[in-house]
């Protein structure tokens, strides 16, 4: 098999993903707030995080990230929350990556890469006691 690296699926990604994870993120904020119009807001502040990161923006995925953690506490929201959100939207991109290539171990290798760097760049940071 020839090597590899994810840069062919996070152009991919980058095609695709961004309608498919903001519906994702408005139906799970819908759900958690059941205010449709700070659930649009948050989906848009949330969807644009998901942009940086899928674009390898990580400075700008930062700072999009600690604005949609101040905004968890406007909507009454936590970490938990977000990360629950977070794992809807792993789990949506994995579940169209294996439908749509299983047939292409070419094509579907990227992606999987690419899931994975994601799966590990989205999780928050966490202090570890000393």
């Amino acid at each position: 098999m020839p090597l590899t690296n994810s840069s062919e699926g996070f152009s991919g990604l980058q095609q695709w993903a961004e309608p498919l994870i903001f519906d994702r993120l408005f139906a799970a904020y819908c759900r958690l707030l059941r205010d449709e119009a700070l659930a649009r807001g948050m989906s848009r502040l949330h969807a644009r995080v998901w942009r940086a990161l899928i674009a390898g923006d990580m400075q700008g995925f930062e700072a999009l990230r600690e604005a949609l953690v101040s905004a968890l506490g406007y909507a009454d929201l936590t970490l938990d929350h977000l990360a629950e959100v977070d794992g809807e939207i792993m789990v949506e991109l994995l579940e169209v990556v294996v439908s749509r290539y299983n047939r292409s171990q070419r094509t579907a290798v990227p992606y999987h890469l690419a899931l994975m760097e994601l799966a590990g760049r989205v999780l928050p940071r966490t202090r570890v006691a000393a």
